[in-house]
């Protein structure tokens, strides 16, 4: 929002909120305020703006007045069942709204909501919606049903209560498996239907191919580069010329190497290390993407659009456009590139005792891969060795460092989550055909090591220098939460030091290192991460609460992340002494909404990501119904049991189908008892299940158990 919009935004509020005035129409507003005709549509823009932000609210006459202090404004999160729940944002538990209260709101929808002023003790907060402000879903993705003359929409979204019907005429000839993009024309409103028309056939349900893109689509994820954002491309060069290196640091004669994995193609950042007189030279070089990336470009607008780019299995949608991401801006071995470069002396117990950032140019020579790099510092592959026999002594090095500073972040006390990430190989048709853990190997933990060092001392610079900046900030996560970890963890014998109003990360990381190697670590790992608050981008440095660190930002991925390009123009800017006070003030007014909307889009790229991996599981098992398998109980609810595989793959029991007995649920002991039998299922249980059924539609994967003393068993 430009600065005159915000002085009119302050005036209308103080003078809505003036008592002498009652409620106004829009038309009165302007007339007492003598609103000139230019300014006219950013009044209106102004007023809708508070109206969002629940400072104001329109009555059904179309006044504008003060929001009633006893109204609040949040975001309605729908559920299959017709109630739902209310996040206002501030307040630490979600509203719960009962069906008969929502006023057919929608999932997403902002909304006012009344809160009920007496509530039970121990019972969820309630609340009733009284208005719907803005319309947070305008087209839902789904599979498609027909019937005679008519159908309806299944929604992928399992937030979203109600199929969405669909008359003949806006079908456009999909037919019953078709999944479908679905513009909603009318939102149920008086007990009604909701009510849509098909805009967008994207495949059928079983092929392959059609899981990604109908996750992009509900998520409304721009795969598509405008026109003019590739038509800026014209002016970006395939090469870097020697004006472009005028004034830079030049390390092209320094041992540089890039280490990702064997697919990367964006690859941001760069290494080099040298050992002095006890002293570390650690060089992190990251490809300076804000020389080609300037602010208001068409390229600008279109990757703080993105916010980041997308991974989806085998497929990559980038925040900035191949040419950069792969071409110019990638640091590819043996070619020239722009790197913004932070330089870190440090010493044996892992303090950076100095720094140095500048802007530079290398040249990498070697694009290492995690298993190579691996094999090298395990010395069991005598080809890799004599083909890197050059840089065998820099990765010797670089292993000894990445300890020294892991143990030092181990000491203040870092937490660190060796939970198993899902890796899922498909074929050319995108099919999977294999699904595993992720090897984390020593290989991959340097990188990580480096750039946490790399991050840490950027952001402790520019804290000091009490310029603006944007943030990678950690809260310490709520006491109840950590109150149910702590109840939880009592069923194994693990306890933390109580009464304590604010945990220290350490107490979290000595239970970790008590669990290691027993068969519960990763099922506490994972309850412990959701005890976590979530990170995000922020103006304000308040600390990184997993990494138990004072200052953290994200520097290392401006290919990739929006919020490194961000903060790699204010480093620049202040390398040539260009932040003067209008541009401090011009980063004040901005940052903050950059920042929370880099926050909601990683929100959005996490959470596609997820329910691609979860659709290519439940397709990967379809083809696996029957199989026996070992797994570990990793949930229990009054209604399942759910079971983690050794592949990661995670699906459920029904305890209504569990015929052997009469199952009741024991949430103190998070277990579900045999009546007479008194067998007993709980978390941590290793159990043998065979794999009943999988549902795309509903996303679900039902497991039965079975006799843990059958043959054949995975």
């Amino acid at each position: 929002m430009g600065e005159k919009r915000e002085l009119i935004k302050e005036k209308l509020y103080a003078f809505i909120c003036d008592k002498q005035y009652k409620p106004m129409r829009l038309k009165d507003i302007r007339f007492l305020l003598q609103v000139s005709d230019s300014d006219k549509k950013r009044v209106e823009e102004a007023l809708n703006e508070l109206i969002s932000e629940g400072k104001i609210t329109l009555t059904p006459k179309g006044k504008y007045k003060k929001m009633d202090q006893n109204l609040l404004v949040g975001t309605y999160i729908g559920n299959k069942k017709g109630f739902g729940f209310v996040r206002v944002e501030g307040e630490k538990e979600d509203y719960f709204i009962p069906a008969k209260y929502t006023m057919d709101a929608f999932h997403n929808d902002r909304v006012v909501i009344k809160p009920e002023e007496f509530a039970m003790a121990g019972k969820r907060k309630e609340a009733k919606i009284v208005n719907i402000l803005d319309r947070g879903m305008t087209v839902v993705v789904g599979t498609f049903e027909r019937q005679d003359g008519f159908g309806f929409v299944l929604p992928d979204n399992q937030k979203v209560a109600d199929d969405i019907f669909i008359s003949k005429k806006d079908t456009m000839g999909a037919m019953s498996g078709h999944k479908v993009v679905c513009q909603i024309t009318s939102y149920g409103e008086k007990g009604k239907s909701p009510e849509g028309k098909i805009v967008e056939i994207l495949g059928h349900i079983n092929d392959p191919s059609t899981d990604l893109l109908s996750v992009v689509r509900a998520y409304d994820i721009p795969m598509e580069y405008p026109e003019k954002v590739m038509k800026a491309l014209d002016d970006i060069p395939d090469e870097v010329s020697e004006e472009d290196i005028k004034g830079r640091t030049d390390f092209r004669d320094l041992l540089t190497v890039t280490i990702d994995g064997e697919d990367a193609k964006d690859l941001d950042d760069a290494i080099s290390i040298s050992y002095e007189n006890g002293i570390y030279i650690l060089g992190v070089h990251i490809a300076d993407v804000s020389h080609y990336v300037k602010e208001k470009s068409e390229l600008d607008k279109e990757a703080l659009k993105r916010g980041t780019s997308c991974y989806l299995i085998d497929s990559v949608i980038p925040m900035i456009p191949h040419k950069l991401s792969n071409g110019i801006c990638s640091l590819n071995a043996g070619v020239d590139r722009l790197t913004l470069s932070c330089i870190m002396k440090i010493d044996k117990k892992g303090k950076v005792i100095d720094h140095t950032i500048c802007e530079g140019v290398i040249r990498v020579d070697e694009r290492m891969s995690y298993t190579n790099v691996q094999k090298i510092l395990e010395r069991n592959d005598d080809d890799i060795l004599e083909r890197y026999k050059h840089i065998i002594d820099m990765c010797d090095l670089m292993l000894e460092l990445s300890k020294i500073i892991r143990a030092c972040r181990h000491k203040r006390g870092s937490i660190d989550f060796d939970v198993d990430e899902t890796k899922i190989l498909v074929d050319e048709n995108h099919k999977p055909i294999e699904i595993k853990a992720y090897d984390r190997n020593p290989a991959t933990k340097l990188i990580e090591d480096f750039m946490l060092m790399a991050n840490e001392t950027i952001a402790e610079d520019y804290f000091w220098q009490e310029l603006p900046f944007e943030y990678r900030t950690h809260e310490s996560p709520d006491p109840e939460k950590i109150d149910n970890l702590t109840v939880f963890m009592n069923n194994f014998g693990l306890f933390m030091r109580p009464n304590q109003e604010e945990i220290h990360p350490k107490e979290l990381q000595k239970v970790l290192e008590r669990i290691e190697g027993e068969p519960y670590e990763a099922l506490i790992s994972k309850m412990m991460l959701r005890s976590m608050k979530q990170a995000r981008y922020s103006t304000e440095c308040t600390g990184h609460f997993g990494l138990s660190c004072k200052y953290y930002c994200h520097f290392t991925s401006p290919i990739r992340r929006y919020p490194d390009l961000q903060i790699h123009r204010i480093i620049k800017e202040n390398l040539h002494g260009e932040l003067n006070n209008k541009r401090i003030s011009h980063y004040n007014r901005i940052l903050p909404g950059v920042a929370a909307d880099n926050s909601a889009k990683e929100r959005r790229a996490e959470e596609a990501e997820r329910e691609v991996i979860k659709l290519k599981e439940i397709e990967y098992m379809q083809d696996h119904i029957g199989e026996l398998y070992k797994g570990v109980v990793s949930g229990v609810t009054s209604n399942y049991v759910f079971v983690e595989l050794e592949n990661t793959v995670e699906g459920a029991v029904s305890i209504a189908y569990m015929y052997d007995d009469c199952y009741y649920f024991h949430e103190d002991l998070y277990a579900v008892i045999g009546e007479q039998s008194g067998k007993k299922y709980q978390l941590g249980d290793k159990v043998t299940i065979k794999v009943l059924r999988c549902d795309k539609i509903k996303k679900t994967i039902d497991f039965s158990f079975v006799d843990d003393n059958i043959e054949g068993v995975e």
